[in-house]
């Protein structure tokens, strides 16, 4: 039988983890037996620069974890050795570090499930979520779409202005 001190510890991390799975806006479940060391700390790495936070975890503990929420169809998919990725902002950074390892060895790194906004989502949906470009690059998209049709009214004016010479004395001609 356990002591009280170790459970009070297992309901602590359970606890601790329930919260880190209620404040993420994604997560990605995987089975990383298999996968070296090196691999492992690289993955570690990424994920880390990324602002997800990987955890490998009892399976016992995450089903208590996720017992009584929307999450709880997840448990089936809880056997062998499983980790957890969380992200608190980035809908798609684990999804996509995660589905990079996993498509190098499919025998060594699978994806379990995954959640978003606090559903439970298909390994497809995790995969189409893997193919999405970066936060940074979507802005990056987003700003460029924007400053194109002021780019081409600049390139207009200017010319406009480049074809009457000066400018001012074909404005003043066209207000006469």
């Amino acid at each position: 039988m356990p002591s009280v001190a170790v459970l009070e510890q297992k309901k602590q991390l359970v606890a601790d983890l329930s919260a880190e799975i209620a404040e993420s806006c994604t997560g990605v479940i995987v089975d990383y037996k298999g996968i070296n060391v090196a691999d492992d700390t690289q993955l570690r790495k990424e994920l880390r620069e990324a602002g997800v936070k990987y955890t490998v975890v009892k399976n016992t503990l995450l089903k208590l974890a996720i017992k009584d929420t929307n999450l709880e169809a997840m448990s089936d998919c809880l056997e062998g050795t499983t980790a957890i990725a969380t992200c608190k902002d980035d809908y798609v950074a684990a999804a996509r570090i995660l589905s990079k390892y996993a498509s190098k060895d499919k025998n060594k790194f699978n994806i379990k499930s995954g959640y978003l906004d606090g559903e439970v989502i298909s390994v497809e949906k995790i995969d189409s979520l893997a193919k999405l470009p970066s936060r940074e690059v979507l802005l990056a998209t987003v700003c460029n779409v924007f400053n194109a049709p002021i780019a081409s009214f600049a390139r207009a004016v200017q010319a406009i202005v480049d074809k009457n010479g000066e400018g001012a004395p074909a404005a003043e001609e066209a207000a006469e």
